[in-house]
């Protein structure tokens, strides 16, 4: 019999209503069990089990990361993917409520690939991604041909808004060293090279630039080292610094004017700057407008309206961008708390667990499975959401 797009989303809800208390139990599981970034490797085992147990084909260790893992039920094109992030943060536990989107990812896998008929062409990809939070998992993926043949990238993250499309930043942190000339402050000061010296004065140059900086874009930065006794000249200053911009060519403007203002400072004060890239790039997210107006329309029918960003609102970043740069993708945020709540804090991770968790954690692998096998039986759809992504 042939199923229609209506029956194959009946089929569907069936399946995720089949594993309500089983995707429950997995959030809560890894909710009770934080790991943090490239060290999942408790959650990356529960989740490629369950998904090896269905009948995918799990390959574990993908990227040179062990807890990363891809897993894949059906041959050939088209293929989409569901993404599945399960890192946690130091001290604060699920406060991003990443074992909510660990749990859709893997239902809606799941839900998909038993609901789409066999004799269908395609594949479900299901895909672990480690380190969310910092080092970049996705991105090495992306680097290592995981996304090459996908046709589209899909998952949720829970939040304090219900927005169908995420404004998250492109991202990058930098590590700033300045070299002087120790000396003893009072013994023999003018031979002294004051390298801590040079660092505020970074500090106090990025401040004004702030000023002057386009919106979205800002330079957050920290000291590292800036010395080793008060009775030294310090001979070595070391800052690290977060930097953030609406859109990855407006970040490679923003890290050539820090490298102009740390070289500047450096002229100034008698030192010698050195400015290095201190972690992986995240591009800004190229929301997929297609693919997201049909999981907001499958997520309405759960009664969770979606709306768009409130415009000069930005969420943070995130590795999606950098396979939005290849494929397709959404990555829409559905509320668990109120807006005068705010994610990383304690209040979070607690909603994460909680009923309001579970309500909008199978709403939305609801939403990522149906639009999932619209990706999988819709050539018109597959069609336009790569038209539009050539387009941008």
């Amino acid at each position: 019999m042939t199923r229609t797009p209506d029956t194959v989303h009946q089929a569907v809800r069936e399946e995720v209503t089949a594993r309500a208390d089983t995707l429950w139990d997995v959030a809560r599981r890894l909710h009770a069990d934080p790991e943090y970034a490239f060290a999942e490797h408790r959650a990356a085992a529960l989740l490629s089990g369950e998904l090896e147990r269905a009948g995918f084909t799990v390959e574990r260790g993908v990227a040179g990361m062990p807890t990363a893992f891809t897993a894949r039920s059906g041959r050939g094109r088209p293929c989409v993917a569901l993404l599945m992030e399960y890192d946690a943060l130091p001290g604060l536990g699920h406060a991003c409520g990443h074992n909510l989107i660990a749990a859709a990812g893997l239902g809606a896998a799941l839900a998909v690939s038993a609901a789409v008929p066999e004799e269908s062409p395609g594949t479900v990809l299901a895909v672990g991604t480690p380190a969310e939070e910092g080092g970049g998992g996705k991105a090495a993926e992306v680097e290592a041909g995981v996304f090459d043949d996908v046709d589209a990238a899909l998952m949720f993250h829970p939040g304090v808004y219900s927005w169908a499309r995420a404004p998250l930043t492109a991202q990058v942190q930098y590590r700033v060293a300045f070299h002087g000339r120790a000396a003893h402050p009072t013994g023999n000061p003018t031979e002294g090279v004051d390298a801590l010296a040079g660092l505020v004065e970074l500090f106090n140059v990025l401040a004004v630039l702030g000023r002057r900086l386009p919106e979205g874009s800002h330079v957050q930065g920290i000291v590292t080292h800036g010395g080793t006794a008060t009775n030294i000249v310090p001979e070595y200053a070391e800052g690290l610094f977060g930097l953030r911009a609406v859109t990855t060519a407006a970040l490679g403007d923003l890290t050539e004017r820090l490298r102009v203002c740390a070289d500047g400072v450096a002229a100034a004060t008698g030192t010698t700057a050195e400015v290095e890239r201190a972690t992986v790039r995240y591009e800004h997210f190229r929301d997929s407008e297609v693919l997201s107006e049909r999981f907001a329309a499958h997520l309405a029918r759960a009664g969770i309206p979606l709306s768009r960003p409130t415009p000069g609102v930005y969420l943070g970043s995130s590795d999606i961008g950098n396979v939005s740069t290849r494929v397709p993708a959404i990555h829409p945020f559905v509320a668990i708390m109120g807006e005068d709540g705010s994610d990383h804090t304690p209040e979070f991770a607690e909603a994460a667990a909680s009923p309001r968790g579970r309500e909008v954690l199978m709403a939305a692998t609801e939403a990522l499975a149906c639009t999932a096998a619209d990706v999988l039986l819709s050539g018109a759809l597959r069609e336009e959401a790569w038209a539009r992504h050539r387009a941008e």
